[in-house]
C-alpha cells in the first residue's frame, strides 16, 4: 500500500499518516509500536507529557524496521520553555528514547502568558542547526503565535499540530498556515467520537461499508492534513490504516464540511494554564 508523503517547508519529508501514542502506558508502549510498525504506518508521535517516550524508543528498535524509514516526533512540554530548559528537555527526552536523533521535535503549547515561546523557538531552532533534530515545529498556534515567531526570527514552523476533526475543522487556521507553508497535522482527528453517529457520517460510512472513524480520518486526509490517530489495538490499528485504499466523494467532503459547530474537546491555546497537564 502506499503511503501519502508530504513534503515538509524545509524539505525534508513527512508521512502523511501516522499513529499517536498519547495515554498508553510506558510499559505497554514499545508492543504498540511494533504493532503499528508491522501494520505499515512510518510516523509515530509521541510527546515527554505522554511518559512513555522510553517505550517508544524501546518499540522502535524492537520492530525490525531501520531507522531511517520511522519519522519519529516527540513534544516540548510546558514546564520547559526558555532556551536552558529546552536544551534539559531535549537530552533528557533522548536520553529516555534512547534515539540518536528525533525526525519532529514541536512545542506543545505557546502559553502566551507566560511569553517565553520566542525564547523557546529560538532555542529549537539551534537543535535544528545543530543537527540534533531533523525538523521543528509548534502545537496549538494561533495565528498571532505564529507570525510572532516567524517575524522574530525568520524561521517558519514545519509543523503545527492543532486540534481538528469535523465538529472543530479549524478552517481558518488551515489556511493561515497553508499560506505560511507550514503543514497541518491533526490531533484527536475523531472528536472523541462526537460525530460518529451523525447521520450524515453515518450513511456515508454505510454507503461505503466502512466504520464512521475511517470515514472521518479519510476526510482528514483528502483535505492534505496529516493525521494521527491513537489506537492500541491491531484490529483498530489495522482499520485506521487502511483509509488509504478508499476516497470520499466530492459530495461526502462537502457534506463532512459542514459538521463544524466550533466544538473543541481540549483546551484553548489562548488561555490554557500552563502549569496543568492535558
Amino acid at each position: 500500500m502506499t503511503q501519502p508523503i508530504m513534503t515538509l517547508n524545509d524539505g525534508h519529508k513527512m508521512p502523511q499518516l501516522g499513529t499517536g501514542i498519547w495515554q498508553i502506558a510506558d510499559e505497554d508502549t514499545p508492543k504498540v509500536i511494533e504493532q503499528a510498525l508491522k501494520t505499515g504506518y512510518r510516523l509515530i508521535d509521541g510527546a515527554a507529557a505522554y511518559k512513555n517516550e522510553r517505550g517508544m524508543g524501546e518499540g522502535i528498535r524492537n520492530s525490525g524496521v531501520p531507522r531511517d524509514q520511522i519519522f519519529v516526533t516527540s513534544k516540548l512540554w510546558n514546564d520547559s520553555h526558555g532556551h536552558d530548559n529546552v536544551m534539559r528537555a531535549f537530552d533528557e527526552t533522548m536520553a529516555r528514547t534512547g534515539l540518536e536523533k528525533l525526525d519532529l521535535y514541536l512545542m506543545h503549547w505557546p502559553l502566551p502568558k507566560l511569553d517565553k515561546y520566542v525564547e523557546t523557538w529560538k532555542a529549537m531552532i539551534k537543535l535544528r542547526d545543530e543537527g540534533r533534530v531533523t525538523s521543528i515545529g509548534v502545537a496549538n498556534f494561533h495565528e498571532d503565535h505564529l507570525r510572532r515567531l516567524i517575524d522574530e526570527t525568520g524561521v517558519a514552523p514545519a509543523v503545527n499540530q492543532i486540534e481538528l476533526h469535523p465538529s472543530l475543522p479549524q478552517v481558518e487556521l488551515r489556511e493561515v498556515n497553508k499560506t505560511l507553508g507550514i503543514a497541518t497535522q491533526s490531533w484527536t482527528p475523531l472528536g472523541r467520537g462526537d460525530s460518529f453517529d451523525n447521520p450524515q457520517v453515518k450513511d456515508i460510512a454505510d454507503r461505503l461499508g466502512r466504520s464512521p472513524a475511517q470515514v472521518i480520518l479519510r476526510w482528514h486526509i483528502q483535505h492534505g492534513l496529516s493525521v494521527i490517530p491513537k489506537s492500541e489495538h491491531p484490529d483498530r490499528l489495522m482499520q485506521n490504516f487502511d483509509i488509504l485504499t478508499f476516497e470520499l466523494t466530492p459530495a461526502d467532503m462537502k457534506a463532512l464540511d459542514a459538521l463544524g459547530r466550533d466544538h473543541r474537546t481540549g483546551p484553548n491555546p489562548d488561555d490554557f494554564d500552563y502549569r496543568k497537564a492535558l
